[in-house]
């Protein structure tokens, strides 16, 4: 077994915010000495629907690139961080559905004991931040995952104010992310490799 921890950092994004979350959540766990990898879900929406709005076009080909999250990567990872937009304040839909697909790694248990933590986007001000993070986190709860949130361990955490999961208004789309909530960001992620570490610490040690 590895000591470097390994972490996949899962998420959806429309039209960008929930990917730059992503993008600081990556940056941090490698500034803590963490293997990532960085996977998108699956676009479900139709072509229509994209092309109609010039952000979420834009948004899909510059991240053409980024490789679709599969199972193995779940299987491989010690930490999972999972993203996305709410939609009626529960996850969008694509991670909805990549969920949805875990059904053979839950039975076989091998999902118990990885480090789980979620964070959220939202288009306007109490727009489903803190109830989209609790709804992912409901999956990791049936997994056997351990989960860990950002609670208030760091100052910023008092500006930011979600100590759920780190989180972000993006008005409608066209705001990205400020410095609070990319710093929020940074400390979920690296308190989920911490924690993450220990774990496996402590069961290569049993």
């Amino acid at each position: 077994m590895t000591d470097r921890v390994r972490v996949a950092v899962v998420y959806y994004s429309a039209t960008g915010g929930t990917h730059k979350l992503a993008r600081a959540a990556v940056a941090a766990a490698e500034g803590e000495g963490a293997e990532v990898r960085l996977r998108k879900v699956r676009e479900l929406a139709p072509e229509e629907a994209i092309g109609s709005n010039a952000g979420w076009a834009s948004h899909v080909e510059e991240t053409r690139d980024v490789q679709e999250a599969t199972l193995d990567d779940l299987v491989w990872a010690d930490v999972l961080l999972f993203g996305a937009p709410t939609r009626y304040g529960l996850p969008a839909a694509q991670l909805k559905q990549f969920f949805d697909q875990t059904g053979p790694l839950w039975a076989e248990g091998k999902l118990v004991n990885k480090v789980a933590s979620s964070f959220s986007t939202a288009a306007t001000a109490h727009g489903g931040q803190e109830s989209t993070v609790l709804a992912i986190n409901n999956t990791f709860y049936h997994w056997g995952a351990v989960i860990v949130g950002p609670g208030y361990v760091d100052p910023v955490q008092f500006q930011a104010g979600n100590p759920y999961g780190a989180s972000f208004t993006s008005n409608n789309g066209q705001t990205p992310p400020d410095d609070t909530a990319l710093a929020s960001m940074a400390v979920q992620s690296r308190r989920a490799v911490q924690i993450g570490a220990a774990l496996k610490r402590g069961l290569a040690s049993d």
